[in-house]
């Protein structure tokens, strides 16, 4: 099974999905769904809604209820995306202008707050504790790993361990979220749901890390972000703290400034530097590490379709190549 073919298999229920987030974003005031619009209808896979797809219907479960609890998801990743972009004074986002730079800082995260109260209302409505806590805890952990990124922006001593803490947090933890729901929609085993909690823990790790490592050698028109943005926000990712930790003490210097003055020549100069230093294999040796562990963790599932389609997007994360 290919990539295409999991979207191909799940097609009608995505669009399902889109047209229950369609519905929940109707509102009097017409500035929040244009600026959703801007966000959700500009190139995302809607790879969360996906996964808790997949593993609803890996653990037996096909009812309604996918849809909407589907489109929580969703809409929580899009506001930490709206408030991300203010954080990081971001000018693009999936290859736009990105919606701080067109409405404004403020309408941005009122936006993104107004994203998260839908959800929870959503929640409220399907009316299952176990969800509404896990989704609790889970937007609560991200909000904590914003702080602590936000601390550790421009800080050339941050550990490998830290910005794993960091990814987790953020990343990791909704994407896990999205797995579990479908274990808990389907009356899994605890073991079986502890099993998609860390299946997704490992993915969202993998897909980070990625998407980090991509930032310094993408196709930029195509990845949807400026090449080196990272490092232009201060936000040192894998390839960049592996490469900390080998350089000179002169070479360290050089990154040091580089990160302050944000200049392209430096930014060349830094690239340069992670290439000798092997940061991206590196980094992507780390990935693979945690897809395969992502995928042992299904061997408590029989086969089928579902859990074929899962082992395709962990293999699709660490082999797309923007």
């Amino acid at each position: 099974m290919q990539m295409q073919d999991v979207f191909r298999y799940f097609e009608s229920d995505l669009k399902k999905v889109e047209e229950h987030m369609e519905m929940y974003l109707r509102s009097e005031v017409l500035l929040i769904p244009e600026i959703v619009h801007h966000l959700i209808g500009s190139g995302g896979k809607r790879f969360r809604p996906l996964l808790l797809l997949a593993a609803a219907e890996l653990c037996g479960y096909r009812g309604e209820r996918r849809y909407p609890l589907s489109a929580i998801i969703e809409f929580s990743h899009t506001a930490t995306l709206l408030h991300d972009d203010v954080i990081d004074h971001a000018e693009t986002r999936r290859g736009k202008t990105s919606a701080n730079q067109v409405w404004g800082n403020a309408a941005s995260v009122l936006v993104g707050d107004f994203l998260y109260s839908k959800s929870f209302h959503l929640m409220t409505d399907d009316g299952n504790l176990a969800i509404l806590k896990l989704i609790s805890t889970t937007t609560n952990t991200m909000s904590e790993g914003e702080v602590f990124q936000l601390m550790k922006a421009g800080d050339v001593t941050i550990t490998e361990k830290e910005y794993l803490q960091i990814v987790e947090k953020k990343t990791s933890i909704l994407i896990s979220a999205a797995c579990a729901i479908g274990g808990i929609l389907g009356n899994a085993t605890d073991s079986q749901i502890e099993a998609l909690t860390r299946f997704g823990m490992r993915l969202g790790t993998a897909f980070q890390i990625t998407d980090d490592t991509l930032d310094y050698v993408a196709n930029e028109e195509e990845f949807g972000k400026t090449i080196g943005q990272d490092l232009r926000e201060g936000k040192l990712t894998l390839p960049l703290i592996r490469t900390m930790r080998k350089s000179t003490p002169e070479e360290r210097d050089y990154i040091r400034a580089g990160i302050e003055t944000k200049d392209g020549e430096a930014t060349a100069g830094i690239v340069a530097l992670i290439q000798r230093y092997d940061g991206i294999p590196y980094a992507l040796g780390k990935a693979r590490a945690c897809i395969n562990e992502a995928k042992g963790v299904l061997v408590l599932f029989p086969d089928s379709e579902a859990k074929t389609a899962m082992q395709t997007i962990a293999d699709y994360i660490i082999e797309r190549r923007l």
